[in-house]
């Protein structure tokens, strides 16, 4: 599954998921590439009342969700993996 479709299968909006797209290629320009090793995770922001893309971290991950907060992990390595047994198949 693709991160976009990642985005929209958990229930984001549209517009939720054309923004984490973007931040992606912001911060990982290949990520589309067959090889990429990074590891995000959706995050909500407080301040600014939204969801932000940050680089996974588990202490904060669980930090977030022992407090309530949402984290949506945007594994590029295993989501590249998933899409590459699809097409085998």
């Amino acid at each position: 599954m693709a991160p976009f479709d990642l985005c929209l299968a958990v229930g984001l909006s549209f517009e939720v998921a054309l923004r984490t797209r973007q931040r992606l290629r912001e911060n990982e320009p290949e990520f589309t590439n067959s090889v990429p090793l990074g590891r995000f995770m959706l995050c909500w922001n407080k301040k600014k009342r939204s969801l932000k893309l940050v680089e996974f971290d588990l202490e904060s991950a669980i930090a977030s969700l022992k407090s309530g907060e949402p984290v949506i992990p945007v594994w590029l390595d295993l989501i590249h993996q998933g899409l590459a047994s699809k097409l085998v198949s």
